[in-house]
């Protein structure tokens, strides 16, 4: 892969982009989720992470395959993420195909088990009702999605939104282990228990939300606006971004920021050519920590296989 910015290798051999464009969205059309993917791309953007639940990998696949078409860039030179939704899990072949055909693309290098979740209704934002939970068997699961890499529709497969038990056990059964797991990663949430387990195991760690998700309702400005990060920023002439941005590669963990602006595309991308301090990292690594998103709604006393927080994070919250 011909790829300008920094990359970590997965245990696949395959590089991943380490920072990549998020694009979870609630109320964009194609055409400006398009727009945004196209000025990603211009600007450097090697790694695009989306999800059937996105309702965005048509419009990403059309800004892909236009950038194929111009020369812009060629496949081999992106690297592109969907997920497995919760609605999904009984027959994940079908589901990346669903997304392939999308995506317009004939393979993606990596597909990932949305959350640790079965539902029988597709519930993105909202709150489920208890008849939509199902019983959950990721052994099952997961054997579709070794079926998925193993016919060749993606050159990856992981997880998201696992707890560092969920891995050991999904290594205990796996013929094929997890190349990522893509979780909720920041200066105030920085999953260092986590990323200890999927070292040793091998296992990149991808962040959603590296920035707090801010002004989005999944999410908080409290690590945007953490006076820590304003302080360094200034020091070094950066936005709060991008420190945080940088935090984050400087961790070895890619870092998929969400943004339809293009003004702050291009400024989360400036993170290469510059670094944090020791002691930027030590003030960084005393910050008081609390998880923003917690899953809250993928919790009930009855139908769920979750009947409290710390049970779906396995004390990990």
């Amino acid at each position: 892969m011909r790829i300008a910015e920094g990359t970590a290798q997965l245990n696949t051999g395959a590089l991943i982009p380490l920072i990549g464009l998020g694009t979870a969205t609630r109320n964009l059309n194609d055409e400006e989720i398009k727009a945004a993917m196209t000025t990603a791309l211009q600007v450097g953007y090697r790694h695009f992470d989306t999800a059937s639940y996105y309702g965005t990998e048509h419009a990403l696949g059309e800004a892909l395959n236009s950038a194929f078409r111009s020369g812009i860039v060629n496949r081999e030179d992106v690297f592109v993420t969907s997920k497995l939704g919760n609605t999904e899990h009984d027959d994940p072949i079908a589901a990346i195909k669903n997304s392939l055909k999308s995506l317009q693309l004939e393979y993606v290098d990596l597909y990932l088990i949305h959350w640790p979740v079965k539902m029988r209704t597709r519930i993105l934002f909202s709150q489920p009702k208890e008849e939509d939970f199902l019983p959950l068997n990721i052994k099952s699961t997961w054997q579709g999605m070794e079926q998925c890499m193993e016919t060749g529709l993606t050159k990856a497969i992981g997880v998201s939104n696992f707890s560092s038990k969920k891995i050991e056990d999904l290594l205990s059964y796996a013929k094929i282990p997890p190349a990522v797991d893509q979780v909720e990663m920041h200066p105030l949430w920085q999953q260092k228990k986590l990323r200890e387990c999927c070292s040793k195991h091998n296992i990149h760690v991808s962040a959603w939300s590296p920035l707090g998700a801010p002004n989005n309702p999944w999410g908080s400005n409290v690590v945007i606006d953490n006076p820590l990060i304003q302080e360094i920023a200034e020091k070094h002439g950066k936005t709060r971004a991008q420190v945080i941005l940088r935090w984050g590669v400087e961790q070895g963990v890619s870092v998929l920021p969400k943004s339809f602006n293009a003004g702050r595309i291009a400024e989360n991308f400036q993170i290469f050519d510059w670094s944090l301090t020791l002691d930027d990292h030590d003030k960084i690594s005393k910050l008081k920590q609390g998880k923003i998103s917690t899953g809250q709604k993928f919790v009930n006393s009855t139908t769920s296989p979750y009947k409290t927080v710390e049970e779906l994070w396995d004390g990990e919250i």
